[in-house]
């Protein structure tokens, strides 16, 4: 059975950091695509961030290009998101999500993972 643990979520400042951990268990960790997706309140879940299973390619929606950073340690099944310059607007449930795949690549859609996470919640305030 494949699981997906977010953790570290909270309440921050503008401009603040905070770091985004996904724990993936009960999976071949390093053949899985993951990524990081947000639902801010009212809105439909959107792709924030993807990283192949080598974590050789990376992929970013436009509003957090250059602010967030995905990254993945294929020895400890985690994959994380370094979230700097943090703006209200980044104020949403953030999920983790991965798909098993024989290609090094990454997906931008929801409905392109298999597996979700419980999400995360991260408000930051103006």
């Amino acid at each position: 059975q494949v699981q997906l643990v977010e953790s570290g979520g909270g309440l921050v400042h503008t401009g603040s950091s905070l770091r985004l951990s996904c724990a993936v268990s009960g999976a071949n960790f390093s053949s899985y695509a993951m990524g990081w997706f947000r639902a801010a309140p009212g809105k439909e879940r959107e792709f924030v961030a993807g990283i192949s299973m080598s974590g050789k390619y990376t992929h970013y929606s436009e509003s957090v290009k250059g602010r967030f950073t995905i990254s993945r340690d294929n020895t400890k099944n985690t994959v994380y998101l370094d979230m700097h310059s943090l703006k209200p607007e980044d104020t949403a449930i953030h999920y983790c999500a991965g798909r098993q795949t024989l290609w090094d690549g990454f997906w931008t859609r929801t409905i392109e993972y298999d597996y979700w996470g419980q999400g995360t919640q991260v408000t930051v305030s103006s």
